[in-house]
């Protein structure tokens, strides 16, 4: 397969992983682990966090509907506090923001394919250069693993599905994209996640320690 194209997730990819940060904040406040996805995943595409995502509620809403979905699953929380601990953890990741720009200066078209919030952290509107086309569940109001993200991240780097490789940090977005027809990788180790890469591309992608200039 000819692949001329990565799109890469930022949280738990390019950025630091919001799930560890997550599962952080259950430990310290002895909520059960994993109560926190689960609440996003089992109210679906009507709960707050699906709805913060596709940019329908802003971040004042968001936690007062939030911590409603999560009383109403048994488990009283403070939204605010975590998603400031979710911010804390987005620190980019020195050798994906080197492996971006090593792929464009091979002539890969490069992707970034977020489910993020309005007014998201900073150091996201500071990757925007670094890749080709930037998508934002919050801004075009589709969120993954909704398939037609996908395919408007494909269309805005005018490649198919079929010819793009995807990384991403949670499961349900891979099979939608493996769907699709990309080539996948899921990134729990982001070096074991390039070396993946590398072999898929057979470019050489960890060889530059240092990140682009400016991060």
């Amino acid at each position: 397969m000819h692949h001329r194209a990565v799109i890469f997730d930022l949280g738990g990819v390019i950025l630091g992983s919001p799930l560890h940060a997550i599962a952080h904040y259950e430990r310290e406040f002895e909520i059960p682990a994993g109560f926190i996805n689960g609440v996003v995943v089992e109210t679906g595409r009507d709960g707050a966090w699906a709805r913060l995502e596709r940019g329908e509620l802003g971040m004042e809403a968001f936690f007062d509907a939030f911590e409603g979905d999560c009383a109403a699953a048994g488990q009283k929380l403070s939204a605010r506090f975590l998603m400031e601990r979710i911010g804390e953890a987005a620190a980019p990741r020195p050798q994906m923001l080197a492996a971006v720009e090593r792929l464009r200066t091979h002539g890969y078209r490069a992707a970034a394919l977020t489910n993020n919030w309005a007014g998201a952290d900073e150091r996201q509107n500071a990757l925007k250069p670094l890749f080709d086309a930037f998508v934002e569940s919050s801004v075009i109001g589709l969120r993954k693993p909704d398939p037609r993200i996908y395919l408007h991240t494909c269309a805005a780097i005018d490649v198919a599905p079929d010819e793009a490789v995807f990384l991403d940090d949670i499961g349900s977005n891979l099979k939608a994209a493996r769907a699709l027809g990309m080539a996948t990788i899921k990134v729990e180790d982001p070096d074991a996640a390039l070396r993946e890469l590398e072999t898929i591309l057979e470019l050489s992608l960890l060889e530059a320690p240092d990140p682009p200039r400016g991060f």
